[in-house]
C-alpha cells in the first residue's frame, strides 16, 4: 500500500522531468510545428505505455472502460492545455504567456482546498506565493511588459493555468481511475494534435540525430513519464505540496540551459532560485508534518492502486 509520502515523491518526479523541457526542445531544433511535435511526443508517450501493457501480458484495452467524466478530465487537461498554450503563443509574446500560464501551481493550492478532506493551509499558500514570485522573476527577465493589444492572448494564457490546475485537482475526484488509463488519454491527444497539424501546419521532420534525440526525449520524459507520475501524485499524494514544488520546473530548466551553454548565471537567476527553494521548503515543512500526523487517515484515504 503506497502512502501519501510515496505518492508525493512519485509526483515530484514530474517536476524534475518538466525541468528538462526547455533543453530537450532546444535539441529538437525548434523548427518543428507545434501540433506536429505534440502529436509525435504524445504518440511516443502512448507507445511507452503500450510497452508497459505488453510486459504485463495484456493490450491495455481494459483501461479504455472509464467514465465519461474521467475521459473529459483527461482529454480536457492534456489536449486542452496544450491547445490553449500554442494558441496563446500566437496571440501574445512568449514571456508574458509563460508568466500567466505558470499561475497553475498556485491555482492548484487554492482549488485543492475545495476537495473533500482538504483545507487551505497558510504555509502552503505562503510557500506557493513566494515560489510564484521567484518564477516570475526567473521568466520575466526579458519581458517587454503587458500591453492591451495582447489582451486576447493573455486571457488564453490564463485559461492554460485554469485548465491544468483544474485537471490536476479534478483528477482527485476520479482517483479510482488507474494511471494506465492516462496512456489512452495520451493516445487520443496525439490523434487530436495530428488533426490540428494536418489542418493548419506543414510537416517538418527532424533533421539529424540530435533533433530526433530531442523529440524522443520529450516523448519519453516531460510528455511521457511525467504525465503518468503526475497523475499518480495528484490522486494519492499531497496535492498542495506538489503544486508548490511545481515552481521548481522553470528553475531546473534555467540551470540545465546554463550548464549546456545556452545561458548565463545572473543575480536575477540566483534571487529567483532562493525564492523558489525557500517557498518549496516552507510548503514542504507543512506537508511533512501533516502527512506524519495522521497515518490512520492516510491509509483510509490513499488505497493501493
Amino acid at each position: 500500500m503506497a502512502s501519501a509520502n510515496v505518492a508525493t515523491w512519485i509526483g515530484s518526479v514530474s517536476v524534475l522531468l518538466w525541468g528538462t523541457l526547455a533543453l530537450l526542445t532546444k535539441l529538437s531544433g525548434g523548427d518543428i510545428p507545434e501540433f506536429q511535435l505534440m502529436a509525435m511526443t504524445f504518440g511516443i508517450a502512448f507507445v511507452l505505455m503500450c510497452v508497459r501493457w505488453f510486459r504485463a501480458g495484456h493490450t491495455g484495452v481494459r483501461y479504455l472502460r472509464q467514465s465519461l467524466l474521467a475521459w473529459c478530465i483527461g482529454i480536457g487537461g492534456l489536449f486542452g492545455y496544450h491547445f490553449a498554450y500554442f494558441k496563446a503563443m500566437n496571440l501574445a509574446p512568449a514571456v508574458e504567456v509563460s508568466l500567466l500560464a505558470y499561475l497553475w501551481p498556485l491555482l492548484i493550492v487554492l482549488l485543492s482546498s475545495l476537495l473533500p478532506g482538504e483545507a487551505l493551509r497558510s504555509k502552503h499558500l505562503v510557500g506557493a506565493i513566494l515560489a510564484l514570485g521567484g518564477c516570475w522573476l526567473l521568466i520575466g527577465r526579458n519581458a517587454d511588459g503587458f500591453a492591451w493589444q495582447n489582451l486576447e492572448g493573455y486571457l488564453v494564457a490564463l485559461s492554460c493555468a485554469v485548465i491544468w490546475s483544474s485537471y490536476s485537482v479534478l483528477s482527485r475526484l476520479v482517483r479510482s481511475v488507474p494511471t494506465d488509463a492516462v496512456g489512452w488519454f495520451c493516445g487520443v491527444t496525439a490523434i487530436l494534435a495530428l488533426g490540428c497539424h494536418l489542418m493548419w501546419e506543414e510537416t517538418v521532420w527532424p533533421n539529424g540525430w540530435q533533433q530526433w534525440l530531442g523529440v524522443i526525449g520529450l516523448g519519453l520524459g516531460p510528455v511521457g513519464i511525467a504525465f503518468f507520475t503526475w497523475d499518480y501524485g495528484v490522486k494519492h499524494g499531497n496535492i498542495q505540496l506538489l503544486g508548490t514544488l511545481a515552481y521548481g520546473a522553470p528553475l531546473i530548466s534555467v540551470i540545465l540551459l546554463i550548464l549546456a551553454g545556452y545561458g548565463e548565471a545572473s543575480v536575477g537567476v540566483i534571487g529567483a532560485s532562493v525564492m523558489i527553494v525557500t517557498g518549496s521548503l516552507i510548503a514542504g515543512r507543512s506537508g511533512s508534518s501533516e502527512l506524519s500526523s495522521s497515518p490512520a487517515r492516510l491509509q483510509s484515504e490513499h488505497p493501493s492502486p
